[in-house]
């Protein structure tokens, strides 16, 4: 499998940006490359997460303000969603597997413009989903 960049969230604030090979939402947990330790793997337990996001670079661009709706041309899969997780985050995008009884889900982020390409969101992380 290919290395993906991830940035790990946990519940408590702390993150850690690095590289993974196998992640997988029906797994407990995963290995990752941390940016600061690139020959050493740490596991991480998504039962400890808030959510794991899929970078399309590790610093962002903070100053950039991310749309939080489709454009009207814009035919996601799945349902629109957004997403409040229990730290106050707002996310928009769209979901084909939400099912709050299952311990995660994937978010389709709404701004194809924005860092993020997709996101495994803890459900015990999150607050509230609401369909638009």
């Amino acid at each position: 499998m290919e290395k993906v960049k991830i940035i790990a969230r946990y519940l408590d604030g702390k993150m850690i940006k690095g590289f993974t090979q196998d992640f997988s939402p029906n797994k407990p947990g995963f290995h990752i490359f941390p940016l600061d330790a690139p020959n050493e793997s740490v596991e991480i337990l998504l039962k400890e997460l808030k959510a794991v996001f899929f970078v399309r670079d590790f610093s962002g661009r903070p100053e950039y303000d991310e749309r939080k709706h489709f454009a009207p041309e814009e035919r996601p899969s799945g349902r629109i969603v957004e997403v409040t997780f229990i730290d106050g985050e707002v996310m928009v995008g769209s979901t084909v597997a939400y099912d709050p009884k299952r311990p995660g889900f994937f978010i389709f982020p709404a701004d194809p413009q924005g860092n993020n390409a997709r996101v495994f969101a803890l459900s015990k992380a999150v607050r509230t989903v609401r369909y638009l």
